[in-house]
């Protein structure tokens, strides 16, 4: 291995850990949220990437149905709820954002040329289908259980992962797609050439980073929900609720998941269970952080980009292989340095 190649690696490796970071942080926001270990985390990147892909083939994407199906169902619960506690004037708030948001979308999806939009717009549409349905799983899935305990929650989030990947198979076909590249740009800095798609991934991840900095920092709603995350008990003793805390929190899971598979659908061919990867690899990174520590986990995720990278070099065959092996040291250094906590009633 000469420098340049190293460089070359180093780059695919900080793209690559710039995605990871980001999956990275979700899985640690939900956890600390609602203690649900997320895995369908990854399901997000596939569907928001070949979402995007059948958007710009000019079809009505399969995944709207999805949402219109949740969106309904959540609105009859929501409605049945309000109803069995006398409260009729949240009728119009629930059908309006559970059935009517699904159904305008969908008439705007058939009246609209989608090949020939622009590609902000066609990624705008994508995330608007994909992004709602992060709350609704929660609504729908997980706040009837959502004091049950971790081992529980952890069963269900294998079973919704394993009904995604199949419904991701009916919607999108075993075929791997891949979208045309936000920018054709190439620079060349010293002996390394950077594309125009690895900037706008990094420039992207740090934008997105940036911003939940801010909003965890400085709005009401972020501060609630590190409330939560810091004490479950203590934040719904304050007043804050947490059912919307953990509709808020799948909500940001659900971006983070879909703007990262729109961001890496231009570099890799994305398949339906593409997703599932991608966030176990995110998963190691959060581990790393001991689903606490947001910089660390960040830290981490750029270490799994990185070793997964030279690791494709010296022993492609092997690179996940190395690259979960990592999640082995980071568990024996935890157990024995840390001290054993019961589980929140």
């Amino acid at each position: 291995m000469d420098f340049q190649i190293a460089l070359l690696l180093a780059q695919d490796g900080i793209t690559n850990g710039a995605i990871y970071a980001l999956l990275a942080l979700a899985l640690v926001l939900v956890f600390a949220v609602t203690r649900v270990i997320f895995i369908p985390q990854g399901e997000f990147v596939a569907y928001g990437a070949l979402t995007l892909v059948m958007i710009q083939a000019g079809h009505v994407p399969a995944t709207l149905w999805l949402l219109v199906g949740a969106g309904v169902l959540a609105a009859v619960v929501d409605a049945r709820g309000a109803l069995a506690s006398g409260q009729k004037g949240r009728l119009a708030g629930v059908l309006a954002w559970n059935a009517g948001y699904p159904l305008a979308l969908a008439a705007l999806l058939y009246l609209l040329p989608l090949a020939t939009l622009p590609l902000a717009v066609q990624v705008l549409l994508a995330l608007l289908v994909i992004v709602p349905m992060g709350p609704l799983m929660y609504r729908l899935i997980y706040q009837p259980i959502a004091a049950a305990p971790v081992l529980i929650l952890l069963i269900v989030s294998v079973a919704v992962h394993v009904g995604m990947v199949g419904l991701g198979l009916l919607f999108f076909g075993a075929e791997g797609s891949r979208t045309p590249a936000f920018s054709e740009a190439r620079f060349e800095l010293g002996p390394m050439m950077v594309t125009g798609q690895t900037i706008w991934v990094v420039a992207a991840s740090i934008v997105l980073i940036v911003a939940l900095y801010q909003f965890f920092g400085r709005t009401i709603y972020g501060k609630a929900l590190r409330a939560t995350a810091m004490n479950r008990n203590g934040a719904r003793l304050m007043g804050i609720s947490p059912a919307l805390a953990g509709r808020l929190t799948f909500l940001l899971a659900a971006l983070i998941g879909a703007l990262s598979g729109v961001l890496i659908a231009p570099i890799t061919t994305i398949y339906y269970d593409t997703g599932f990867l991608i966030g176990l690899k995110g998963f190691v990174a959060a581990i790393v952080g001991g689903l606490a520590s947001y910089p660390i986990a960040a830290a981490g995720a750029v270490l799994v980009g990185l070793l997964e990278a030279f690791s494709s070099f010296w022993a492609s065959a092997y690179k996940e292989v190395i690259v979960f092996t990592l999640i082995i040291p980071v568990l024996l250094w935890r157990s024995l340095t840390s001290h054993h906590v019961e589980e929140e009633e």
